[in-house]
Formats: C-alpha cells, sequence, structure tokens
C-alpha cells in the first residue's frame, strides 16, 4: 500500500502480512456536493471525470487494481482471476488468489464484510445489505462468500483458517425495517429475533453487523475470527456525516470502497 488517505480505515484484524485491506471515507476526492468527496460510484449522477480522478486516487494509493462490480443485492460470487474484464461484473462478492486484483465492495449504509484465509492465499469480499445477507431459504451472500472462498483455497481448507472483518454500515439505531425483514432472518434463525428492536407499529431496528456475526458463527466462524464493526454509534454511517456516505441519511449521495487483496 502506498499512500492512503490518514482518514480511510485500516482494518484492525491478524491478517497475513501480503493480505492488505482498506475502507475509504469521504475523504481525499474530488466531487462536489452532494458527492464530496471521494465518491466511487458511477452510478449515482455524479460527474463522470470526477469518479474517474477518485477511482484514479484509490488505485494510486493501495498500488493494487480495485475491480468494481455491478451490485444487485444479490448472492453470486465473482472469481476475479478469471473474470473477463471490460464489461460489468455482476455480482454481489469476488474473490481472489492472485495478486494485484483487490477485491472492492462499494456501500452507502450496506454492510461491508471482508475475509481472508490464514494462509494469505485467498481474499474475498461482499456485499451485505438485508437481502444479500438473508438470501433464499438460508443461503445469503456470506454463506455463498465462505464456500466459494473454501472451494478457491484448496484441499484442506476449512472454517477455521478464516478471518472476516466487518466494515462501517448503517447502525442498530438507524436501520428501521419492516416486518418482513424480520421474519425473513428469523425463519432461519431463531436467534436472530434478539437482533430486531421494536420501534413504531410493523416496524423494526434492526441490527446488522449482528445478524452477519450471527450467520459467521452459524457457519463455524468464532468470535475471536470476527473482528472490526460490532455496531456501536462510530461505526454507524447515518451517524457520521462528515465521514461517512449514507444513502438512507440523504438519498443522493456517493459510494465508499472496501478493498482487500494480495499484495
Amino acid at each position: 500500500m502506498s499512500n492512503p488517505h490518514p482518514d480511510w480505515l485500516r482494518p484492525a484484524w491478524p491478517a497475513p502480512a501480503n493480505v492488505q485491506a482498506i475502507f475509504t471515507t469521504r475523504a481525499g476526492g474530488v466531487s462536489a456536493a452532494p458527492f464530496d468527496r471521494l465518491n466511487l460510484g458511477d452510478h449515482v449522477n455524479d460527474a463522470p471525470e470526477a469518479v474517474l480522478a477518485n477511482r484514479a486516487v484509490l488505485k494510486a494509493a493501495i498500488t493494487a487494481e480495485p475491480v468494481f462490480l455491478q451490485q444487485v443485492h444479490g448472492t453470486r460470487v465473482a472469481a476475479l482471476d478469471t473474470a473477463p474484464r471490460g464489461g460489468p461484473i455482476v455480482s454481489d462478492a469476488c474473490l481472489a488468489t492472485q495478486p494485484g486484483l483487490a477485491c472492492t465492495i462499494m456501500v452507502a449504509d450496506c454492510l461491508p464484510v471482508l475475509f481472508s484465509n490464514r494462509q494469505g492465499s485467498a481474499v474475498a469480499a461482499a456485499h451485505a445489505g438485508w437481502r444479500g445477507l438473508a438470501g433464499e431459504q438460508g443461503l445469503g451472500v456470506l454463506e455463498s462468500t465462505v464456500n466459494a472462498l473454501l472451494q478457491a483455497a484448496g484441499p484442506g481448507a476449512c472454517v477455521s483458517d478464516m478471518i472476516a472483518w466487518l466494515g462501517p454500515c448503517i447502525g442498530p439505531e438507524a436501520f428501521e425495517v419492516g416486518d418482513e425483514v424480520r421474519a425473513a432472518f428469523v425463519a432461519w434463525q431463531a436467534d436472530a429475533a434478539a437482533l430486531f428492536r421494536a420501534g413504531r407499529p410493523g416496524k423494526w431496528f434492526a441490527d446488522l453487523p449482528g445478524l452477519a456475526r450471527l450467520r459467521l458463527r452459524a457457519l463455524g466462524f468464532a468470535n475471536v475470527q470476527i473482528h472490526g464493526n460490532d455496531g456501536s454509534p462510530a461505526w454507524c454511517t447515518v451517524h457520521n456525516p462528515s465521514r461517512f456516505f449514507s444513502y438512507r441519511r440523504e438519498g443522493l449521495t456517493g459510494r465508499m470502497a472496501a478493498c482487500v487483496w494480495l499484495a
């Protein structure tokens, strides 16, 4: 990594020395309001030349190639080593086993989850909004990503060899959802009910990072393998407007990026 902006988040997790990761904030770019400043999304009506300049800032800072996805709130995982270049990669998660390709997830309230194995041979990133996290019949984006990472890591790979980092997202005091969201999680994990706090009639405040941690533990992750966002206010995109973009707060806004790559 070359010279990331001092405001960007460097994940505190026990990754191998060759695994690098970063989470961008609003700082360090050239976009004008309401996308100020480091908007990395090319689909939010920001000036195209500003987005290109901002993406160049990111690439220069990490000295790797950030590979952006066309995210659709699904569960598909793209293998960046073999993904064709030049067109959109429609996926909500990606993995890499070759150096220099940065698995990149864009967010402005949804939860980014970064993964590495302890051997430093494979990394992955997932975009976990509630739809992707819940998935279908208990198979969501985290389950799909972990399964793909196990396959990519090769024979003998196991979940106990993995670590995960949860980035900033909408916090449990701000994420108001309807009955259908709570039902989608509780139907497959009864323990998920404890992560929804009653609000207005028919509404609940959901703990998105808590739900992700619950899913990871069900996959075999121990608590010591899960790092980052613990649901406290400092991680909330909605309640930290000077640092984070938030679609829920602003509507028209920029996108941040969570990146992980093999150096």
